[in-house]
């Protein structure tokens, strides 16, 4: 097992990028040169760690044996740098931390959470990645991620947020121009806002079974690009409770017939959780999504 930091850097980089160019960019490195440090890392080891394939470069066995000692590397080395810098002094925290989310939560919830952090901790950088699916903390793709469900595989830590109000909602002026809504059985007749059917990625964001319909007329894996249609006046659709005060122009419909509750969950790699910074972060960014959802579910 090689104990060159160096070269484990860079197996982790192509791992997490199956690519080149990726790991590359990642590094700061061109390609053909971190080609060539891969090359000779594979003849000290004497296997070969990644074969190449049409989703790009994809760990081989040995790879997929390397893999979890290269990541034990890193958090110590994570570790001794934090250490060395100091996890927080009377400034508070610091350095660069990257939060992955579903664009709900993303657009809606942390701007205003991850500001109040920012302000009680004037030298931290916090990175929001907003993106429609699952997030790969085993690659390194953000810090810590937010989820809808909890998950059950990997080495990975799992905290409950959070449960979160989700109804039926619609613009006034949709509701003035379109058919009757009073019960259930009315949806039909109306032009539904949801998830595109074969991009949901978690099963907890299938509304359309709670509705009972089978066509969505306006259809997005953005959260944010339903809240907007609905908010135009386009059709109907499920929104966040907690998302309502922020948009404005949308009411909640057929309340006591269709409501849904849901949960999120901060989730981080294992290995992390011996990082007292991010601890310290954490803990700030869980109360902060609590208050958050209560008072903004308070004015819906």
């Amino acid at each position: 097992m090689p104990t060159n930091w160096d070269d484990l850097k860079l197996f982790l980089a192509v791992a997490r990028t199956q690519s080149l160019s990726g790991g590359g960019k990642a590094l700061r490195l061109d390609p053909a040169t971190l080609s060539r440090r891969i090359a000779r890392l594979e003849t000290v080891l004497g296997r070969a760690l990644f074969v190449k394939s049409p989703q790009g470069y994809v760990l081989t066995d040995a790879g997929e044996q390397l893999l979890p000692h290269a990541e034990a590397a890193e958090a110590a080395v994570q570790r001794v740098e934090l250490a060395g810098a100091g996890s927080a002094g009377p400034e508070g925290l610091t350095g660069q931390i990257r939060i992955g989310a579903p664009d709900g939560v993303a657009n809606f919830l942390l701007p205003q959470v991850c500001a109040a952090i920012g302000r009680e901790n004037p030298n931290l950088d916090i990175q929001i990645v907003a993106l429609p699916r699952v997030f790969n903390l085993s690659r390194r793709e953000a810090d810590m991620a937010i989820s809808v469900s909890a998950p059950s595989t990997g080495r990975q830590t799992v905290q409950k947020i959070t449960d979160y109000k989700l109804h039926l909602a619609a613009a006034p002026t949709y509701l003035h121009n379109a058919p009757p809504l009073l019960t259930r059985a009315d949806l039909g007749r109306h032009r539904v806002v949801g998830y595109i059917p074969d991009m949901i990625f978690d099963k907890q964001l299938d509304y359309q079974s709670t509705l009972e319909q089978d066509r969505v007329a306006l259809a997005s894996n953005s959260v944010s690009v339903q809240t907007n249609w609905i908010r135009q006046g386009a059709g109907i659709g499920i929104a966040h409770d907690f998302a309502l005060p922020v948009i404005g122009g949308i009411k909640r419909v057929l309340i006591n017939e269709i409501s849904l509750t849901r949960s999120f969950y901060l989730v981080r790699h294992s290995d992390d959780r011996k990082i007292a910074r991010l601890n310290r972060f954490a803990d700030r960014l869980l109360s902060g999504l609590r208050d958050e959802v209560n008072r903004l579910e308070a004015l819906a």
